[in-house]
């Protein structure tokens, strides 16, 4: 495509030099640059783009997109006011607007994107609308699972998934649209058909300066030109503000007044069975929390066109997500669980739902990422302390930070607990929950879910699996393999 084609549709930009040059590929990565690539000059926040002006030239890039011309350079270059959020209209125009085809629905919130962006892909799947996931456990392009790197990927890499799902049969897509993407621009463009909240609670305030500010970047989802079905949960006062700023489809967990509210919630070893209006519904995820989730999905569902019927047969069907209250049975005669909780409000969730399901103790091992919001340390010690039996701080992934000094501030809130251990390392920390466990307890695992490292300093990486090692941990007491 030539230059001057594809600036066409971003009125503000400005093209010095020849318009005529042909762009093969988009990049704002240097180490990508080369021939045929259009050089995105970001600034970050710790380096600026700008600076790899000449070395992506060099490389044989035929022009850049720049916030300020770079006099010394003889190639084209488009000037914007913002490079990083000219890269979505230009990556959409590049890749032929495709989600003006594909039927997109976007999961924001703290808690519970992954598993409802999960039921809206299962429930229109039911309904043999062809749908492909982005979030962050899995992609699903075409029917092929991918590798995520990040739950919402920059606008380049996005417009251009989308165009495969597209290629490869996809009818839809549900999707996770995290705080960073649209404070970052990374979701502009999109044409959603649904946009649903979830909640908002303490989380990445390290990146947001305040929950106002939070709250405000999850708002950008709302204000998006074309969006057709807005969905609440108003059970969150987030969610309530936003029904009382839009005109929205809402719902309710707790039974208040919505469009869909759950009555006569109950709950098994199995999951959830709950009524809306007239319809009996069942998932097999077990948690008031995913009373929720299920709620929001069935939502969006039918906003999106599928009936009721084939919607709840749909949930019905669903499978638990990795890493989300998932179940470690090893012939052990007490209950493992791992989840992802890894906010003061997702712990206590988590914890309420193992409490409702458990005739014994419940023990815990949990802790909190380091280069993160430090506030919230104090608080998940808090929660686990008090909805624990026994409760095990340890080492999540910290990073560059010291995991000792994490572990000794999640502690610190943690109070007068009637047990409490610290162990800082977390294979111990799992061991040791593990061996105090008795028949009719039940452990939790949270903080890491599905992931399959542990992060340290320097982008350190090891492998480490909270399932595998809850496993490998059961086998060593004796339990069956």
């Amino acid at each position: 495509m030539r230059l001057d084609e594809l600036v066409a549709g971003l009125p503000e930009a400005r093209v010095l030099g020849d318009g005529s040059v042909e762009i093969s590929e988009l990049v704002y990565d240097s180490r990508k640059a080369g021939p045929g690539t259009l050089f995105f000059c970001v600034r970050g926040e710790k380096v600026d783009g700008h600076e790899f002006g000449a070395r992506v030239v060099e490389e044989g890039a035929p022009a850049l997109v720049v916030e300020r011309e770079l006099t010394e350079l003889a190639v084209p270059q488009v000037v914007v006011a913002d490079s990083r959020a000219a890269m979505a209209p230009l990556a959409a125009r590049f890749w032929g607007d495709p989600t003006a085809k594909l039927r997109v629905a976007g999961v924001t919130g703290t808690n519970g994107k992954t598993t409802t962006a999960f039921l809206i892909r299962e429930i229109l799947q039911a309904a043999d609308v062809r749908a492909g996931l982005l979030g962050t456990v899995k992609q699903v392009v075409g029917g092929v699972e991918k590798e995520v790197v990040r739950t919402t990927p920059e606008a380049i890499e996005l417009q251009a998934t989308f165009r495969q799902m597209l290629e490869g049969g996809d009818e839809a897509c549900a999707m996770e649209v995290s705080s960073h993407a649209l404070a970052l621009h990374r979701a502009d463009a999109i044409h959603f058909e649904v946009a649903l909240f979830t909640n908002l609670t303490q989380d990445h305030l390290d990146f947001h300066a305040t929950m106002e500010e939070y709250f405000l970047a999850k708002r950008k989802l709302f204000e998006m030109d074309g969006v057709i079905t807005r969905i609440v949960n108003v059970d969150d006062p987030y969610g309530r503000r936003l029904a009382e700023e839009f005109d929205c489809v809402t719902f309710s967990a707790e039974g208040a007044e919505a469009d869909y509210s759950a009555h006569d919630v109950s709950f098994d070893a199995g999951g959830a069975t709950f009524g809306i209006n007239e319809m009996r519904l069942r998932t097999l995820l077990p948690g008031h929390f995913n009373v929720a989730n299920a709620l929001g999905a069935f939502a969006a569902a039918e906003a999106m066109g599928v009936g009721g019927e084939i919607a709840a047969a749909g949930l019905a069907r669903a499978a638990r997500v990795p890493g989300r209250f998932e179940p470690i049975d090893e012939g052990q005669g007490f209950a493992v669980l791992v989840d992802y909780a890894h906010t003061p409000d997702s712990l206590e969730n988590v914890l309420r739902a193992a409490r409702r399901l458990t005739a014994g103790r419940v023990i815990s091992v949990f802790g909190a990422g380091g280069d993160r919001d430090r506030d919230k340390r104090p608080k998940m010690g808090k929660a686990g302390a008090e909805l624990s039996d026994l409760a095990v701080v340890t080492s999540d992934n910290p990073r560059s930070e010291d995991p000792e000094k994490i572990v000794a501030e999640v502690a610190a809130g943690a109070g007068a607990a009637a047990e409490l251990e610290v162990v800082v390392d977390r294979r111990a920390a799992i061991a040791l929950a593990l061996g105090r466990a008795r028949p009719g307890d039940t452990v939790v695992i949270a903080g890491k879910g599905h992931e399959q490292g542990q992060e340290f300093e320097e982008g350190r990486k090891i492998p480490f699996d909270d399932r595998e090692v809850a496993r490998e941990e059961l086998w060593k007491l004796g339990t069956p393999a």
